[in-house]
């Protein structure tokens, strides 16, 4: 058996530690530098308190279940549904349309009144039920 003797230098050095804790310290600034960055500024509108003076026509069209279209709670057809907002658009131009489908139609006949809106250049939203409701 060989006994080294401790007076004698070392032949070499055992690098892997110190390329542990360079990786740990690379880690390290990685994350603490991600941590730091700040995002872009956004300088957000503020809200009014002033209630607004404009008022325009609003149209509730209503798809129901069986495909039957309402518009403001009256049967209407897509026909006459085409007049009466041409009519309005008239009188109005920045009217807009609230269209509320029924969860059991085909969407077809929701998206038709949509690109009905489209055709007619008149301002839509799609009414939905609130979450959890």
């Amino acid at each position: 058996m060989q006994v080294q003797d401790d007076t004698r230098p070392y032949d070499s050095i055992n690098v892997t530690p110190m390329l542990d804790l360079a990786y740990v310290l690379l880690v390290v600034f990685i994350l603490m530098t991600t941590a730091s960055v700040q995002g872009l500024t956004v300088n957000m509108p503020k809200p009014s308190n002033k209630p607004s003076t404009e008022k325009h026509e609003l149209k509730v069209v209503q798809v129901m279940a069986d495909g039957a279209l309402l518009l403001n709670g009256a049967a209407i057809s897509m026909a006459d549904l085409e007049r009466q907002l041409t009519d309005a658009r008239a009188r109005d131009p920045k009217m807009s349309v609230a269209i509320k489908g029924d969860a059991r139609t085909h969407y077809a006949k929701v998206v038709a009144v949509i690109d009905l809106c489209n055709k007619l250049e008149v301002g839509m939203g799609l009414v939905t039920s609130r979450i959890g409701t």
